[in-house]
This record gives C-alpha cells, structure tokens and sequence, in this order.
C-alpha cells in the first residue's frame, strides 16, 4: 500500500489464527475499503441503522467477519441483544451510549469495546452526527473451550484513559 495523497492515511489491519475445518476451503485473504461495499438497511429502522458487510455472512469458509454498523442521530439497537460469540467494538465516528450488561456507558471516536459471550448490549445514538463503529466478531466455528487461539486485533487496542466501563480487553 502507499499513500499517495497529502493526507494522512489510517487503516484498521486485523489479524487472527484462523480457525480450519476439514472439507472447507480456506477463504483467500482480501483487503477492501468502506467505499467499496453498500450498506444494507436493518430491518425495521427506516435507514436509521445500517451495516456494511465485508464477508458474505454465507460463506462459511470465514471463521470471522468485520462490518461497519452505522446509526444516523436518533438510531438505535432498541431492546438489550446478546449475542453467541464474544466480539468487539471499536468506534469510528461520533457518540452514543451503549448498554453493556446492565450499565449505559458513554463511548465515543476511538474507544474500544470487547463484549463476552452473552453480554446484554443495546445502543442510543442520540447525535448530534452519526455514530459509527467497525465490529469484529468471531462466527462459524464452535467456541474453543481451551486456550484462547486469537490474535488480539492490534487496532483495536484500547486508548488510554479512555473505555468502556472497565470492559475486559481481548486475550
């Protein structure tokens, strides 16, 4: 990759061991941007809330998958979700408060979350701009019931100072 714009460039690189399965292909490795992939309307939200998958969430090949999830002011995840697999945030733009577990937290530009298995979360993206962040969650294997395999992402890390309500960084 090179820059060749006079501003500064940033990109995400997240690295994980990859999980195989016997009789399934090992997907290829890829690199894409925001622009290149459409976001899809969730449904019920009048385009509050979309997301940009970067993985065909059919291809079981992948044992891992990276979206960007967009709320305009007002979105929200209006009912506490939880969610199988653990998986983490990390906030690209704007604000909002996030329920995890059963605490509101304010998070915002640059904070991290890494959600366990299970944790109650929801989302208030109450403005004034949108509010977006880039989600990484482990999918289509069975959880490992040893020693953590992953790689923790390394732009993921979580600034200093700053978090989101003492929630634990990834292994």
């Amino acid at each position: 990759m090179h820059n060749t714009s006079d501003v500064t460039a940033s990109f995400h690189w997240i690295r994980k061991a990859y999980e195989s399965v016997d009789g399934i292909e090992v997907p290829e490795a890829f690199v894409t941007h925001e622009g290149a992939v459409q976001a899809g309307e969730m449904p019920g939200t009048n385009g509050a809330r979309t997301t940009q998958r970067f993985v065909d969430p059919l291809d079981v090949r992948h044992d891992m998958h990276v979206n960007i999830v967009s709320f305009e002011p007002g979105g929200v995840i209006p009912f506490p979700e939880t969610h199988v697999m653990e998986h983490g945030l990390y906030v690209l733009e704007g604000k909002a408060v996030y329920l995890l577990n059963n605490d509101w937290v304010e998070v915002r530009e640059g904070d991290f979350m890494w959600l366990r298995a299970f944790c109650p979360q929801a989302c208030y993206a109450g403005g004034p701009g949108r509010f977006r962040y880039l989600l990484y969650k482990d999918v289509n294997r069975h959880a490992n019931p040893g020693p953590p395999v992953r790689v923790a992402p390394r732009s993921m890390a979580p600034m200093p100072g700053r978090g989101a309500g003492g929630t634990p960084e990834p292994p």
